[in-house]
């Protein structure tokens, strides 16, 4: 099957997969574009398990503030080099994650960290397990997969913090 210039523009545009990762992807969905991008998700998510363990010593922190001034959080995410840093997907990602911080409220990053005693299910009440608030298809993880590996570096959210006036 041929496989146009144009799905493989498309199909660029939505992963950021290089040229060949996507001419490839399609072929080997036989041209559908669906399955394409879910073959180049999978192939990022096993890239980025192997990324898991390099250092991230980069960042920024990102602070939302909402409710006229009510509540607010602040997210600190961590990446390998500088240059991604200043990339626009990574400062996507920070807004996002400070967004969801602030609108859901998180105990902690994974469930395992969640309190015994805290009211809900652990994956209710873990940054990276909650439902992302723009896109309930997709967790918090999976926003960082995606990051990880549309930039190709290990990615994490080193901590965050969220404030309400009159809150705890």
């Amino acid at each position: 099957m041929a496989i146009s210039t144009e799905d493989v523009k498309r199909l660029r545009e939505e992963t950021s997969a290089g040229v060949m990762d996507a001419k490839k992807a399609l072929e080997e969905a036989g041209g559908n574009f669906d399955k394409a991008k879910e073959l180049l998700r999978e192939r990022g998510v096993a890239a980025a398990a192997k990324r898991s363990e390099r250092a991230t010593g980069q960042g920024i922190v990102e602070a939302y503030i909402h409710g006229q001034g009510r509540i607010g959080a602040i997210v600190e995410l961590q990446c390998e080099t500088d240059f991604v840093a200043r990339t626009d997907a990574f400062k996507t990602l920070a807004r996002d994650v400070a967004m969801q911080v602030a609108a859901m409220s998180p105990l902690a990053l994974t469930p395992e960290e969640v309190p015994a005693d805290a009211p809900g299910t652990k994956e209710e009440n873990a940054l990276l397990t909650q439902a992302f608030i723009k896109d309930g298809k997709k967790s918090i993880a999976d926003l960082v997969q995606d990051v990880i590996a549309t930039t190709g570096e290990n990615v994490r959210i080193a901590r965050f913090s969220r404030f309400e006036i009159g809150g705890k």
